[in-house]
Formats: structure tokens, C-alpha cells, sequence
């Protein structure tokens, strides 16, 4: 592939809601630009962007793929990326290397909440916005209706530049609304160009004077010779809808099909000509031991590459794709990871189409491209010149905010468990593994289900490590409501020394949270000193292994008040004993309560679904604290909620707003279980044990 200066290469990411046709409009990008022989079938598992066979299978994009190809002069870095909701964290991935997003729109479908929380991700990051309203072949294709949605949506901006020519079976064709000429397709995916159909004519004009409108109000000057009368030319219009589209104000509508490939050609050449380079983009802000500092482009610059994801390949190892912010990078070329303070060489550069690996000698400055095994470099890192210490803001993961407790199905995959869970976790940084001591598991949390149900199977096909999966289990605790006293007495006779040891014990709650508290109030030496250490050890192992109920004890102050002893038969196992079996008949005495956890819960949802979300928490006996406006016509909901109601509150939203809300829990404390739930909590211990 030949190496394309830093103007001349465009990074571009296709996004939007899952079924849009992403990866169908992929193939078809790379098959009329002559990059493969013939696009590829999503439903045949012949694509060139979904290869992995989790994806293959479920026919949706899991990860995001990489896949250029050259058109007019340019190269284009097309990012391929998943449109459905576990897997945001390779969208976030991909738009952090991203010059220009491309959001497909089904104009069967419309606008699906998909491209509204992707639409707010690109506009706070300022990443400038194409839309391609696609499957105008199909039937109930709308364009009006759909153009509509985009306006009432994302507001001012939307500037249509084409209108369809024939609907549903009878597309064939497009109006350009900047040239006032029509293209007509024949089924190999060219056109011709002849005068807008007459039938057309007249709405063309008017749309087309409304575009110029919107377009010179960008330029002062060129919009001063507008009002006097003068037309600008295609050039000029262009050139001014370009800067418009890199500030991020103009969003132009173009349409077509993947499938019969209608504007697949002529989206190639908007990309080309109106689509901002790494070059129009602002500098790359990093972070230097000095203070904060700005990276431009500079082809010429000092080397300098941010990772922005990596691939565990277990026949090639680790594959690293990075993006090159400044200078040019060679191969062999050696750089610093200032992360770890580790040095990388970069043996070979390859560009990635899919997983075919297209090798190269030279990576500039805006250009993507990959290496092997860069040992001690993850996502996120940047790779600096020995003693340039810069790096770029590391990537913020999402929210992993459902978990599944695994465990390893054979001993042999107990063995290699960690450590392809921690080459996963490189892969996925949007995955995350607890080990929880109270309920002894090992918890695998992700962004929803079908993300964990992906990161198990690739757990047994990349790693040959073999799970299964039990559902999460609830901490919960136990601890007294009154005060008792107790004897402890531990006596046993055998043929040698016997064991004798008594200790009196008293006990009473501490407010919640305080853990547990041991008082020594031995005097006149009922018990010697060196058995009062034995005597706490004897209450703290009997509380922690489970209370009246079973469940590890909490908040309790204990104090060994009196005792006996035997100058023979005592030791430290016998005073031990005496204190376990003290505080469980005194704690048996004072009442005991089962405590469950609290977790604070936010709750972000549009307007309109607050209410439903609201009774959906008092019904999981959560307790509303309020709640406020966050804008963007959304509310935050603050309520308190036991941890047990939430375990799967992640797919719960998900159904309940449309997978328009989101959340984030935390560990609040903990509060007495209602008695009616008792059962249900010592079942769960049970089930527990009998593993």
C-alpha cells in the first residue's frame, strides 16, 4: 500500500444503531474501490470487518475493525465499529483515532437510540459528523420521514446534500443538490450523469437554494456577495461546506444502498473532498511532566503513536493498533512507553484490512497501522522517544455494571484461569474480574449480557479455558440487636493432659459500620494473659465463618469480663474454644438480625421514562433521595436500594428506557433484611455451600 501524506489520509468511522448496515456499507466502500474482489455477505460470515467467530455467529460486529483502501488520491482508514449497546467500548475506541464519523441511518428504521447516544459522544469530543441515510432500496424506505427524525433530533446543521431519485425497489438513482445533476446506477455500482428527471426539477431547486443558504452563512464574505447576488461556484460551496463539516457545525446528508451499491461511490468521493484530514483536526493535547502541552501532525516531528486497541491473537500474540500523532515512525524504530517506563521495539509495521496484515516500512504522522507483540504496552498508552515523557489521556472505560461469578470447569483450567482472564481483560478493557471474600467468587462484569457471553466464548476458543457461570451471590451479614452474657467452657478429659479453659463474655451492637470491637476486663488473673489473645482469636474465626444463620457477624463489642483456668489442663486452643462457644450462646441470647447491602443508585434517564424508573425503584424497595436535571432533557435519579434488587438492574433499564438509561452503583452500607426475605437469603447461602 503505497504511504500517503498526512493530507491525503482521511480516518473515518462508521457508527450507528445495530442493523444500520455498517459492515454491509464497509464491503461495499472496499469492493468499488478495488481493495477486495467482491463484497462480502454479513449473513455468510464473509465480511471483511467481522471475522471473529462470536460475530460470525450472532452476525453482529463484536469489536471494531480497521479497513482501508485508496480512492481519488487518498487513503481512506475506514473503522468499522459494533452498533449494538455491550460493546460502546470500542466505538469510544475508534472515535478517539477518528477524524470524521459517518452515522449510518436505516431510512426504513430511522434515527434508533443507538445514534442518539452516539451523536452525543461525538459532540462533546467536537469529532465532525456525515450522515448516510441508507436501505432507500428497501421496503417502507422514508427519506422524507427520516430526514425529518435527523432535523427533530440533532437540530441545526443537517444540511441535506442529495435527494433520492425512485423509492424502495424503484431507487436508482440521485440528485445532487450542489451540481443540479443526476446519477443514475447500473447494477454494478457506477453511474451516469444527466439532468435532474423533471418530475424532480422543481423540488431540487428549492432544496438546492435552501443548501446554499445554509452553507455561505459560514463565510462572511462569501455570504455578502450571495445577498448582492452573486452565486458561488460548486468549488466555493464546497470549500466552505469542508471547513463547515471540520468545525462541526455543518453535518451533511448524503444516501444510497449498500446492498445495490447507489452513492456508495459517491460517499467514497465526500469523504475525499469535504472529510477533514488529521491535519484540519485540532492538535493532540498530552500530558508532559511540565504541564499540558499540544501535538501537531507534523510528518517531520518527533515520533509519537497512542494505542487505541489490542488484539489478542493467540497464533501471532498481542497485536497493537496505533495511531501515529506526530512525526514518522519506522520500521525497527524504538520508542518509550512513559506508562510503564519500558522500552518497545517496533519490529514490524503492518497496515490491518480485517485480518489480512499489509506490511510497511513507514507509518506518518494521522496514519493508522499495527505491531506485534509490543510486550509491555496495553490500550490507552502512548509510545514517546526515549526521555520525552508525554502521554495522551488514557481512554475511560465503560461502566461495567452487570457481573456473572465464574468459575473454572477442570483443574486444568483453574490453572491457566488468571492469566487469560488478564490477556482478555487487555483485549476488553471495558471488562473487569472482582474476587469477592465474603461470597468466594470470582466475578466477571462487563456492560450487558451479550458482553460477557462473548468474553466466555473467547475465553475457550483464544485460551482453552473452560467456565461456568452461577449467578452472583449477595455479602450478606448478621449481627445482634440487644445485650447478653454467656459462658464459654471448654472441657475434655483424655489419657494425658486435658483441655479446660472458661471465659465470661458479654456482649452488645455497635452502631453499623464499626466492624468488631474486643474488650479485656480480666482482673485478679481469672484468666493469665498469654490465653486472652486465644480467647479473640476464638470469637473473630467464629464470626467470620457465620453467625446464627450462617452469615459472617458484624458490629458487635465483645467483653471477656471473667474466667477460669486449670494449671495444668489450659492452653491456648482450650481458652480458643471457650471463646467461640461463649459468643455463640451470647449472641444467640442478645437477638440477632440479618443485614443486607445498601447501594446507592443514579439513575440518568431522559425525562419522559422518569417516572416509570422512579416506580420501578420503590418496588425494589429502594428509597428515592431526588432527583435533578443533568440537561439534555435528562433527570438523575438518586435513591438508596438493597444490592440483592440490582444484581440485574443493567438489562432491567436496558428494557425499561429503551436503552436510553444508565447508571452507576456503589457500595452505600448496610441495613436490616426484612424478615420475609430471610428464607430466600439462607437458601442462597445453602446453594453456595453445596458447591
Amino acid at each position: 500500500m503505497t504511504t500517503y501524506p498526512t493530507e491525503k489520509i482521511r480516518n473515518v468511522v462508521l457508527v450507528g444503531h445495530g442493523g444500520s448496515g455498517k459492515t454491509t456499507l464497509a464491503e461495499a466502500l472496499l469492493a468499488r474501490a478495488g481493495a477486495i474482489p467482491r463484497a462480502g455477505r454479513v449473513e455468510d460470515g464473509t465480511t471483511v470487518a467481522d471475522t471473529e467467530p462470536e460475530e460470525q455467529k450472532r452476525r453482529i460486529s463484536i469489536s471494531l475493525a480497521i479497513a482501508p483502501f485508496e480512492w481519488q488520491g487518498h487513503k481512506v482508514n475506514l473503522i468499522d465499529t459494533p452498533g449494538y449497546a455491550d460493546f460502546v467500548g470500542d466505538v469510544d475506541a475508534a472515535l478517539s483515532v477518528a477524524d470524521l464519523a459517518v452515522f449510518v441511518v436505516s431510512a426504513v428504521e430511522g434515527v434508533e437510540v443507538g445514534t442518539e447516544l452516539t451523536w452525543r459522544r461525538c459532540a462533546a469530543i467536537g469529532i465532525p459528523r456525515i450522515i448516510f441515510i441508507n436501505k432507500l432500496d428497501r421496503e417502507r424506505a422514508d427519506y422524507e420521514r427520516t430526514l425529518a427524525q435527523l432535523r427533530n433530533t440533532f437540530g441545526a446543521g443537517i444540511a441535506p446534500l442529495e435527494l433520492p431519485i425512485g423509492l424502495e425497489a424503484s431507487f436508482r438513482g440521485i440528485a445532487d443538490l450542489l451540481t443540479d445533476k443526476a446519477f443514475f446506477y447500473l447494477p454494478d455500482g457506477t453511474h451516469s450523469v444527466e439532468e435532474v428527471p423533471d418530475e424532480l426539477a422543481e423540488l431540487e431547486h428549492q432544496v438546492h437554494d435552501n443548501l446554499v443558504e445554509g452553507i455561505v452563512v459560514a463565510d462572511d464574505a462569501l455570504m455578502e456577495r450571495y445577498l448582492e447576488g452573486d452565486i458561488p461556484s460548486f468549488e466555493e460551496l464546497e470549500h466552505t461546506l469542508a471547513h463547515g463539516v471540520a468545525d462541526a457545525s455543518v453535518f451533511p446528508v448524503v444516501l444510497g444502498s449498500a446492498t445495490t451499491g447507489v452513492g456508495v461511490d459517491r460517499l467514497a468521493d465526500f469523504l475525499c473532498e469535504i472529510g477533514p484530514s488529521p491535519a484540519d483536526r485540532p492538535p493532540v493535547a498530552v500530558e508532559a511532566p511540565g504541564g499540558g502541552a499540544e501535538v501537531a501532525p507534523d510528518a517531520s516531528g518527533q515520533p509519537l503513536a497512542y494505542v487505541f486497541k489490542t488484539i489478542a491473537d493467540p497464533y501471532v500474540g498481542q497485536l497493537s493498533l496505533f495511531k501515529v500523532l506526530s512525526g514518522t515512525i519506522k520500521a525497527d524504530e524504538q520508542l518509550v512507553n512513559p506508562a510503564t517506563g519500558a522500552s518497545e521495539r517496533l519490529h514490524g509495521l503492518f497496515h490491518l484490512r480485517g485480518k489480512e496484515q499489509v506490511p510497511t516500512g513507514a507509518v506518518v504522522a494521522g496514519d493508522l497501522a499495527a505491531v506485534a507483540k509490543l510486550s509491555n504496552t496495553r490500550t490507552g498508552d502512548t509510545l514517546a522517544p526515549k526521555g520525552t515523557p508525554v502521554q495522551v489521556a488514557p481512554l475511560a472505560s465503560p461502566p461495567a455494571v452487570l457481573g456473572i461469578a465464574i468459575k473454572a470447569r477442570t483443574q486444568a483450567d483453574d490453572d491457566k484461569l488468571s492469566s487469560a482472564l488478564q490477556r482478555l481483560m487487555v483485549e476488553d478493557p471495558a471488562l473487569r474480574v472482582d474476587r469477592s471474600d465474603e461470597t468466594r467468587q470470582t466475578i466477571l462484569r462487563g456492560t450487558g449480557e451479550t458482553h460477557l457471553a462473548v468474553a466466555v466464548e473467547r475465553l475457550a476458543r483464544k485460551f482453552g479455558v473452560n467456565i461456568d457461570t452461577e449467578d452472583v451471590r449477595v455479602p450478606y451479614r448478621e449481627t445482634i440487636t440487644g445485650k447478653a452474657e454467656a459462658e464459654g467452657k471448654h472441657k475434655k478429659q483424655s489419657g494425658g493432659h486435658g483441655q479446660y479453659g472458661v471465659a465470661n463474655l458479654r456482649v452488645e451492637p455497635l452502631p453499623r459500620g464499626s466492624g468488631f470491637e474486643f474488650v479485656d476486663q480480666i482482673v485478679g488473673g481469672a484468666i493469665p494473659r498469654q490465653y486472652i489473645p486465644a480467647v479473640q482469636r476464638g470469637i473473630e474465626e467464629t464470626m467470620s465463618h457465620g453467625g446464627v444463620h450462617g452469615f459472617p457477624v458484624v458490629d458487635v463489642r465483645v467483653e471477656c469480663y471473667d474466667g477460669k483456668y486449670h494449671s495444668v489442663d489450659s492452653s491456648e486452643m482450650a481458652f480458643k474454644m471457650a471463646g467461640s462457644l461463649g459468643f455463640k450462646e451470647a449472641m444467640a441470647k442478645a437477638g440477632v438480625v440479618v443485614l443486607e447491602p445498601i447501594s446507592l443508585l443514579k439513575v440518568t434517564v431522559p425525562s419522559a421514562y422518569q417516572g416509570d424508573v422512579m416506580g420501578d425503584i420503590n418496588s425494589r424497595r429502594g428509597r428515592v433521595q431526588g432527583t435533578e436535571p443533568v440537561g439534555d432533557g435528562e433527570q438523575e435519579i438518586t435513591a438508596y436500594v438493597p444490592t440483592a434488587e440490582i444484581i440485574r438492574y443493567a438489562i432491567d433499564l436496558r428494557s425499561m428506557t429503551g436503552g436510553r438509561g444508565r447508571f452507576h452503583a456503589e457500595h452505600s452500607g448496610y441495613d436490616v433484611l426484612p424478615a420475609h426475605l430471610l428464607d430466600k437469603a439462607k437458601a442462597s447461602l445453602a446453594a453456595a455451600a453445596g458447591h
